[in-house]
């Protein structure tokens, strides 16, 4: 067979097979008119000549729409059955997100109130204390002797006053010689207290509660003032600072919520709230420093940790649809809204998208109604019958 009539029976069978499938599937046109394929067939009168023969394409007839018992090809009376979905009024979210570092609510370094050898060291790395509790304590027998010795020079100053009142009766004894003695007391009892001071002090006490980190030092150690003897953490709750831009000073306050996601543990997101604002603007960064604190359930969080923080801001009230009502063609994005019985084109510009509603700058009202199934077989001005409005209960409860 010559090329030329091999070309020809290749183009024949080829506009055979296409017009097949414009006349038995309702979703060939859409397809066409996507490609751009559509309009130079009409212009060459494919489809003039697929009428005359009785093929029309299986959008455009009447007998193509189809009823939900039709054949395949949509030969049934009857609109096109569709699904729609109710469009709502939902605000837009401005979402900063920010990376930030935990700390721990409180902290405190424990270092010993005097010097002196460490005796005994109470605690474990890790072990959780209440405060007051004591962790160490250094050698004391210089201290306990010096109270022994107090106590005794208290007693001795008592019965000095106990016997000089008794002979005040007597004349034995004077008023300035009683006034003395009660000095002595006096004297004597505050000799105690600060003896009982010095002794209290050889007990390293922990400030806050929390957790034991680890500890530098073991009984035998000389210490002094400055040693650091453990570092004490309270992790019942987090704090972490971060960085919001200069344009959200005023809309984040002390309270505002936020999420917390630890960068080491996927999928876990913890809430929390502002705690504490900076009283000025970084004018290098232009950003506002900003202190969350984040609940600590479990004791599962350490300090050194990072996060992202997401701090949601509520927007300008804006239309949203159902996703699967959003369709695309070559000049964009639109939805199929039913107005007066008939579906109309409406352009959309998609602006946010959230898990269950996507919002849209378009010309659309709150309560007018978007095909979310069966647009294949639309096209603007067509009278469709409406199977349910089902996803619009979602979309009122999302928004």
């Amino acid at each position: 067979m010559a090329w030329w009539k091999q070309i020809v029976l290749s183009l024949m069978v080829a506009i055979l097979a296409l017009g097949t499938w414009v006349a038995f599937v309702p979703a060939a046109r859409p397809v066409l008119e996507r490609t751009g394929i559509w309009a130079p067939l009409e212009t060459v009168g494919v489809f003039a000549v697929m009428e005359r023969i009785g093929l029309g394409p299986a959008g455009d007839n009447a007998d193509a729409r189809g009823t939900p018992g039709g054949p395949p090809g949509g030969f049934g009376a009857g609109a096109p059955t569709v699904t729609v979905a109710e469009v709502v009024a939902a605000d837009r979210t401005d979402l900063v997100t920010a990376i930030g570092t935990g700390q721990a609510l409180r902290s405190v370094t424990v270092t010993p109130e005097a010097n002196g050898r460490l005796a005994e060291v109470l605690v474990q790395p890790g072990q959780l204390v209440e405060a007051e509790d004591v962790i160490a304590r250094l050698d004391s027998d210089s201290e306990r002797i010096a109270l022994d010795r107090a106590r005794i020079a208290l007693e001795d100053a008592r019965d000095t006053l106990e016997r000089r009142q008794r002979l005040q009766g007597t004349g034995g004894a004077t008023e300035v010689q009683i006034r003395e003695a009660a000095l002595a007391v006096r004297n004597a009892e505050l000799a105690v207290e600060e003896a009982e001071l010095d002794l209290r002090r050889r007990e390293i006490r922990a400030p806050i509660g929390g957790a034991i980190g680890f500890l530098p030092v073991e009984a035998g150690n000389l210490v002094g003032n400055t040693t650091e003897i453990t570092r004490i953490d309270d992790r019942s709750s987090l704090l972490v600072e971060f960085l919001v831009p200069e344009r959200y000073v005023g809309r984040v306050r002390e309270g505002t919520e936020l999420t917390a996601r630890p960068l080491a543990r996927n999928g876990l997101a913890l809430e929390g709230r502002v705690r504490a604002l900076d009283n000025r603007v970084d004018a290098t960064s232009r950003s506002l420093s900003v202190q969350a604190e984040i609940e600590n359930p479990d004791d599962m969080l350490r300090a050194g940790m990072a996060f992202a923080i997401e701090v949601a801001f509520s927007g300008e009230v804006m239309p949203g649809v159902d996703p699967l009502a959003v369709q695309w063609n070559r000049d964009g994005a639109f939805v199929w809204a039913l107005r007066d019985g008939r579906v109309e084109r409406v352009p959309v510009r998609l602006v946010q998208r959230r898990d269950d509603v996507v919002l849209v700058q378009a010309d659309l009202e709150p309560g007018e109604s978007v095909v979310r199934e069966g647009v294949q077989l639309l096209r603007p001005g067509l009278e469709v019958e409406v199977r349910g409005a089902a996803g619009a209960e979602a979309l009122a409860s999302d928004s």
